[in-house]
């Protein structure tokens, strides 16, 4: 008996073993991605020319960007006041009788804006960095107080929220072959098919922070995220085979974000 207790005694430890190595693999294996912002993006003010003209004008030329009839909500970008341009810059929020403006929330590459009635919310979405290969945004929580005045609650910076998800992500290279992870959780696995640029960067291959978007289309957030290689030629990062990710995206009442359950929506 005694003979046969060491031996289970043995074939167990040996198995934790071989379970232990085949995580410590696993784990050192798994590599942080690097974010491209690396500071908070600032604030966006309205030009001091906008302003003044703002000021005296006579006529707002506005188009809208959500005319929600059942709640009594319209939000719309301010184009131009008399015959100044607003270069991108104001938004206008009227719930029933009452409007409000923002003018320093920039309308350039056509915000989404969406009302959900359970909550109260009016989610906004707002251009942060934009140009060839680069879609950021910023995320507007607008409620409603006393005579239906509109203010915002929250705006998240995209700055948070990369590094947030940095703090989750990982991934592993294998020949052409990227892992991505999500903790301990496969998220989804790509090729690469680019060929000309060198092959993957020896210290950081993956990158997040240049396309950091949202959808509010349900009314709930989602934030959408697309990774980024760099290869040892070029100075931009590619996204020919990178999947478009999307997790459920939480304010909380004191303003705080939580990024919920990671999934593939997309690939190339």
């Amino acid at each position: 008996m005694k003979r046969k207790t060491l031996i289970s005694y043995a074939l167990v430890i040996f198995a934790m073993a071989l379970v232990m190595a085949g995580c410590k693999t696993a784990n050192v294996d798994q590599k942080p991605l690097a974010g491209t912002m690396e500071d908070p993006v600032p604030s966006d003010m309205m030009p001091d020319h906008v302003q003044q003209a703002s000021a005296k004008a006579v006529m707002f030329h506005c188009h809208d960007l959500l005319n929600d009839t059942v709640s009594e909500i319209n939000v719309s970008s301010i184009d131009e006041v008399d015959q100044t341009s607003t270069e991108g810059y104001g938004i206008n929020v009227t719930k029933g009788a009452l409007s409000t403006t923002f003018p320093n929330i920039r309308h350039t590459r056509e915000p989404q804006a969406k009302y959900n009635a359970k909550t109260g919310d009016l989610w906004l979405t707002s251009s942060a960095m934009e140009g060839s290969g680069i879609r950021v945004e910023w995320l507007h929580q607008i409620r409603f107080g006393e005579n239906d005045l509109a203010y915002v609650k929250t705006e998240v910076n995209p700055y948070g929220v990369q590094q947030e998800l940095l703090q989750r992500l990982s991934y592993t290279i294998e020949g052409e072959v990227i892992s991505l992870y999500d903790g301990g959780k496969l998220l989804t696995t790509v090729t690469n098919s680019v060929k000309n640029m060198g092959g993957f960067d020896d210290e950081l291959p993956l990158w997040i922070g240049e396309q950091l978007y949202y959808d509010v289309s349900s009314g709930d957030p989602k934030v959408i995220f697309i990774p980024g290689v760099k290869f040892t030629t070029g100075l931009v990062l590619t996204y020919d085979d990178m999947p478009e990710l999307s997790a459920p995206f939480t304010i909380d009442e004191n303003g705080l974000f939580t990024i919920h359950e990671i999934t593939v929506i997309a690939k190339p």
